[in-house]
């Protein structure tokens, strides 16, 4: 992916951006040089990236895996919404939405890149800002390292103003996504961030290094390191809370796509097979509610939880996906089968005290303890705990769901993901003859 960045008047003001590109000329607009050589243009830099996330790469990490796992359903008749729906090979490599995938995660790690290679020279003799400035831009790195892992079986890890980054298999992105956020927990540990950064560009609703910590267990889990995944877990704090903010000029992105633009809705049965979808399950009412429509044959909810309004924050993780990385490492690794139903109990028999207020109250689990019985409960609980959270697919992947079969229009509701892995747009295999082959499917 190619990447200028020119740093826009309006940006610097709001920390928004939109788009692919980054080179929309405004005479009035500081220069590259000028926002990457100042103290202040790390600082607004810095807020933007995490606004942009906030408001554009996360949206599309939600929507499109959202709809491939079936979480949500495409209800308008916009191609590409048509296209994502259907799944399978009717899913060409020229969608929008896959596209907004792939580029949103870029444009982020574009920022990401020009922060961690400006902020040593701008802010040295500013420690603890510089420390704040670059583990910060290391997370979102790694979240948008991430987030392209969960679409996509190859790309490249580095933005490329040439346009012709090598691609990498998403396993090697993945261990760079964790090294750099060891390097973040060692910064801060090392100085903590400056009561400015922490200020201007965290807030009170970002707590950086249980960040840190949760994205690390998450990414180690997807690379099979069981007993870092465990120990990174055990590192994260579960009573405090870090979460997305949103205000009218810079709106929930899913509350837009869904109750103002009304493109998707989620489906009833969260997209899961009625064995994993528990009656009594508070969650459920949590996150959907009524009325409910049919549509196509499918019982449709209104959205709740996180997105129901338009100032709604979204959480950057939820504390109950920590206990059950802790549960699943256990499992997966035969650590102690005690621990790991205790902490699926954390999950299931919780009715107060979340700090996002997901509560399942439901009574503690009476099945099997065999690894395989388990590992069913914690997808289980993965589904409905962790509902349009953007972690659905790499799920369905790593506990071995039921798949798509290759060449078979339209998917069968059997299949809990009509893809395993998207293909690459378009727009990247034109410029950059790194491109590998499309996946099967």
């Amino acid at each position: 992916m190619q990447f200028k960045t020119y740093i826009l008047a309006s940006f610097l003001a709001a920390g928004l951006l939109t788009g692919c590109k980054l080179d929309i000329p405004n005479p009035n607009a500081p220069t590259d040089e000028q926002v990457l050589s100042s103290r202040e243009g790390m600082l607004t830099l810095s807020l933007g990236m995490k606004q942009y996330y906030s408001t554009s790469a996360l949206e599309a990490l939600i929507i499109t895996p959202g709809t491939t796992t079936r979480e949500l359903k495409g209800i308008t008749t916009f191609t590409n919404v048509l296209e994502l729906e259907a799944g399978g090979t009717a899913l060409p490599s020229f969608n929008g939405n896959v596209l907004n995938l792939w580029a949103r995660m870029y444009r982020v790690m574009g920022m990401a890149d020009e922060l961690i290679a400006n902020a040593p020279t701008v802010l040295a003799t500013d420690e603890a800002t510089r420390n704040g400035v670059l583990a910060h831009a290391y997370l979102f790195k790694a979240m948008a390292l991430g987030g392209l892992a969960t679409g996509f079986e190859q790309f490249p890890t580095q933005t490329n103003k040439n346009g012709q980054a090598p691609f990498v298999p998403r396993q090697q992105a993945l261990t760079e996504a964790v090294t750099l956020l060891s390097q973040g927990i060692d910064l801060i540990t090392a100085t903590a961030p400056s009561t400015e950064f922490n200020t201007r560009v965290l807030g009170t609703d970002f707590q950086l290094r249980d960040c840190l910590n949760a994205y690390r267990a998450r990414y180690q889990m997807m690379l099979g390191r069981y007993a870092d995944a465990l120990a990174s877990a055990n590192a994260v704090n579960l009573t405090s809370r870090s979460q997305f903010v949103y205000s009218s000029q810079s709106p929930n992105p899913i509350y837009q796509q869904i109750v103002v633009s009304k493109n998707y809705q989620p489906r009833a049965t969260f997209g899961l097979p009625t064995s994993l979808l528990e009656t009594g399950d508070a969650r459920i009412n949590f996150y959907t509610a009524t009325p409910e429509v049919t549509v196509g044959g499918e019982v449709l909810r209104s959205v709740a939880g996180f997105f129901n309004e338009i100032t709604k924050p979204i959480p950057v993780y939820l504390p109950d996906e920590i206990r059950l990385i802790k549960a699943e490492a256990l499992v997966r690794s035969d650590g102690s089968i005690t621990e790991a139903v205790a902490q699926i109990n954390a999950v299931r028999t919780q009715t107060t005290g979340d700090p996002f207020g997901v509560n399942a109250a439901l009574p503690a689990y009476a099945g099997g303890t065999d690894a395989a019985s388990l590992l069913t409960e914690i997808y289980k609980q993965r589904s409905t705990e962790l509902f349009m959270q953007g972690l659905r697919l790499e799920d369905s992947r790593r506990f071995n769901r039921t798949a798509p079969a290759v060449n078979v229009n339209p998917i069968p509701l059997t299949a809990e993901r009509t893809r395993n892995f998207y293909p690459y747009p378009d727009q990247e295999r034109l410029t950059n003859p790194n491109t590998p082959a499309e996946p099967a499917i």
